[in-house]
């Protein structure tokens, strides 16, 4: 059974009605504390709020409202998380972007979520002309827009106290995943449903002001979203890398005596690899992963040369974060990935019927329900009803069993997706775009094993009769269009498609090849 033993909660007051005030209550209870640390620039708790508030009172000027949105596609760092809490001050919604999208695909979501502003990096800012009907910022000064640093030079006043007319049900961001239709689909986040799933991971985790966590996790996606607010609900120093690199996590752990570590399975591969007896790790006491599943048997090897535990953790962009964990001072059983967060229940159902509950031991789809759900899918009523029941529990696509001690292990993916190196992949989204090369008669994308990433895309295609085109065409044909992470590693060309026989190409058939 679960460890009964207390465990920090975090203070009420960092528990406020908005993102903006649960800033503002760390600043003043950490004031001088280090917050971040970044490749460029240290911030303390009071520097943060100063400079969000600076920035909020900047973008107002410029036409900013509540209720507007704005797309955020830079890279990892301080001007990231000043650009964030920012934002949310004003009262407006965070649409956050991966770096590593193309600008057609940043592009399609600013203009699906309606968004008023985009702020990119200064490196994307050319890719982005002439798609936009938004107000372009630059993250940094660059010859064209805007930047953040000049708006952030014009010190009228660093207080800004908007937030404070915020309701927790308020939307915070709208953050964007893909799904069986190959176009992005927004889930709606309130701030309410972001601090709780805050709250409750720093509780389940036991995160207090004494820890500094590295990460390299893209404060875009939820886990990193998820780390980087429990280290501000929490007076935490964030150590925040802009990507991963070996050394460069391993010499951030020893300089700043970190005492976590965040990360997905392929971050722990690659750091295996590494002479890990030539740096001090000793201040580490957890290290957290999530993203996809972990074999058991690597898991043990990095609790052995880690010398502290690791805590498997699951969880959904439409739950803003973690829906399951390991309790810090619980049991922690490897190939699982914990237990429901405080207040999310969960069930496993079968497939055919998601009213029947399963007992333990069968496989069935995990649904979850309770206050850490999304609102619901930005204008997709036909999805967001598909995905959220009428009863309230919500389907996660997942197959998994559950034990008698609540404790669930992730059996398989029931929907298709693959889950290369932590990132979400969608073979619609692929082949939508595969099949716009002129020589493609047929496509299908399907999952492939990969021994550093845990999977990798593998596109099928079936050329146009009369006309021929090489793997390496189509590669190229989606470079520019689709993230390098989303890219298919392999192509092979066939003369068919295996298909049921009402003619859906059946892709589990093409996955049992390798690459």
């Amino acid at each position: 059974m679960v460890s009964a033993q207390p465990v920090t909660v975090p203070r009420a007051e960092a528990m406020a009605g908005s993102l903006g005030e649960m800033l503002s209550a760390s600043a003043e209870r950490f004031g001088d504390k280090l917050a971040v640390i970044a490749i460029d620039r240290q911030l303390s708790f009071r520097d943060l709020e100063r400079l969000s508030s600076r920035l909020a009172r900047a973008l107002v000027q410029q036409g900013l409202r509540r209720g507007d949105r704005v797309t955020l596609w830079v890279e990892n760092g301080w001007r990231w998380m000043v650009a964030y809490y920012a934002v949310l001050k004003l009262g407006g919604v965070v649409n956050p972007c991966n770096i590593l999208l193309t600008a057609d695909e940043v592009a399609y979501i600013a203009g699906d979520c309606g968004a008023r502003m985009v702020i990119a990096g200064r490196d994307k800012v050319d890719t982005l002309a002439g798609r936009l009907t938004a107000t372009l910022i630059a993250d940094q000064p660059c010859d064209g827009p805007l930047d953040l640093d000049t708006l952030l030079g014009e010190r009228e006043s660093d207080e800004y106290s908007s937030f404070s007319s915020l309701e927790p049900l308020d939307i915070a961001t709208i953050a964007y995943t893909s799904g069986t239709t190959g176009r992005p689909k927004g889930a709606v986040l309130s701030h309410s449903t972001i601090l709780m799933n805050t709250a409750m991971t720093s509780l389940m985790h036991g995160r207090t002001s004494s820890d500094c966590v590295v990460s390299a996790l893209p404060c875009t996606h939820v886990y990193g979203n998820v780390v980087m607010n429990s280290a501000v609900m929490c007076g935490m120093t964030l150590v925040l890398l802009p990507r991963f690199d070996e050394s460069a996590v391993l010499q951030a752990i020893q300089r700043h005596r970190a005492t976590l570590f965040e990360g997905v399975p392929t971050m722990f591969y690659r750091l295996l690899n590494c002479e890990l007896e030539r740096f001090d790790l000793t201040s580490l006491r957890v290290c957290t992963v999530g993203g996809q599943t972990m074999p058991v048997a690597k898991m043990v090897e990095v609790e052995r040369r880690f010398a502290c535990p690791l805590l498997e953790l699951w969880g959904m962009t439409e739950l803003g974060g973690l829906g399951t964990t390991h309790p810090h001072n619980g049991p922690r059983r490897l190939g699982s990935i914990g237990i429901a967060l405080p207040y999310l229940q969960t069930r496993v159902v079968a497939l055919d019927d998601p009213s029947r509950v399963l007992p333990d031991g069968e496989i069935g789809e995990l649904l979850v329900r309770g206050p850490l759900l999304m609102q619901g899918y930005l204008d997709n009523p036909a999805a967001t009803s598909e995905t959220i029941l009428d009863d309230g529990w919500m389907r996660t696509g997942d197959l998994v069993r559950s034990d008698s001690d609540g404790y669930l292990y992730v059996v398989d993916r029931a929907k298709e997706v693959i889950i290369s190196g932590g990132y979400n992949i969608y073979p619609a989204e692929l082949e939508r775009v595969i099949a716009q090369h002129p020589s493609v008669a047929m496509v299908a994308v399907a999952a492939m094993p990969d021994e550093l990433r845990g999977q990798a895309p593998k596109a099928f295609v079936v050329a146009r009769d009369g006309m021929s085109c090489s793997a390496e065409d189509i590669i190229e044909h989606c470079r520019p269009l689709l993230a390098g992470y989303k890219l298919p590693r392999a192509v092979e060309l066939l003369d068919d498609l295996p298909k049921t026989s009402t003619g859906k190409i059946l892709r589990r058939a093409l996955a049992t090849s390798t690459i």
